[in-house]
């Protein structure tokens, strides 16, 4: 799933490619993709597009008075639609602008799960966003600290869970974990002071440099080309240490990381009943 850095950098490529056009028409093409009934997404029609942003993994099309909020999900993808087909593969919504040009929300597989909700402006934000915490990179130490003592958890559950610090997904969190050099089994309610200022210093780094690879990419690209330390390189050396990178393989993601750098050399099981380092 796209995780923050990959959202703010399409948004600053799609807002300026059309930050300034009049919307002339939105078209949900799946019955499922639309979310919400109030704000109409009509009272779009002809308002000025003024910016895309971004809210932790979610995109916002900001408009003069509704904005549209736009989750990818695992495989969504919102990009320039040149075709404009009646029925586009794994169409899931369209946006067309006054002057000929349109954008399309695509997914690809079965389960289509990306969405789109409009929210007024004025008024209360779309209910997807109203219980994510602090976007990860505006956090501030003393907010994450208290987000990890608030609920009792692993640490990289936590980085991955949006209640706490929104934004950040699996590899982004093998990343901070690997950064900040904990477990990341580790629990919340255990970590010290140092180790909220090791892991709020490793969220800022990681963000910011994968930042930097994301804004000189023409569009998103897939997980495993993004540049990392620990995240997708079992078996490869640890940059810092030389020791190999080992995993925690679950039935939908993997969990990366050093053992030399983060547990003590303590390998930790590959299953998911073992008892993992605290």
């Amino acid at each position: 799933m796209p995780e923050l850095p990959e959202v703010r950098a399409h948004a600053e490529r799609l807002t300026a490619e059309f930050g300034g056009a009049s919307l002339d028409r939105f078209r949900p093409i799946s019955f499922t993709v639309l979310k919400t009934i109030a704000p109409p997404a009509e009272e779009a029609i002809g308002q000025r597009l003024h910016r895309f942003s971004t809210r932790g993994k979610l995109l916002r099309i900001e408009f003069d008075t509704v904005n549209f909020v736009v989750h990818l999900m695992q495989g969504g993808r919102l990009r320039p639609d040149e075709k404009q087909s009646a029925k586009p593969r794994g169409g899931q919504a369209r946006w067309v602008f006054d002057d000929g040009r349109a954008l399309l929300l695509t997914e690809a597989g079965t389960e289509h799960r990306a969405g789109v909700w409009v929210e007024s402006r004025e008024g209360p934000e779309a209910e997807i966003l109203t219980d994510l915490g602090p976007d990860a990179d505006t956090i501030t130490v003393a907010h994450l600290s208290e987000a990890l003592g608030a609920r009792s958890m692993r640490v990289h559950g936590f980085l991955r869970s949006q209640s706490g610090t929104a934004g950040l997904g699996r590899r982004c969190a093998n990343e901070v974990c690997h950064r900040a050099r904990l477990s990341p089994f580790s629990t919340t309610t255990k970590l010290t002071e140092t180790d909220a200022v090791a892991l709020h210093t490793a969220i800022g780094a990681v963000i910011d440099e994968s930042l930097v690879f994301e804004r000189g990419n023409d569009e998103m690209v897939a997980s495993k080309d993004r540049p990392g330390q620990v995240h997708n390189r079992t078996g490869e050396p640890c940059p810092v240490c030389g020791d190999v990178i080992r995993e925690v393989a679950y039935n939908r993601y993997t969990v990366n990381y050093c053992a030399t750098c983060q547990t003590d050399g303590k390998v930790l099981a590959d299953n998911t009943t073992s008892k993992f380092l605290k």
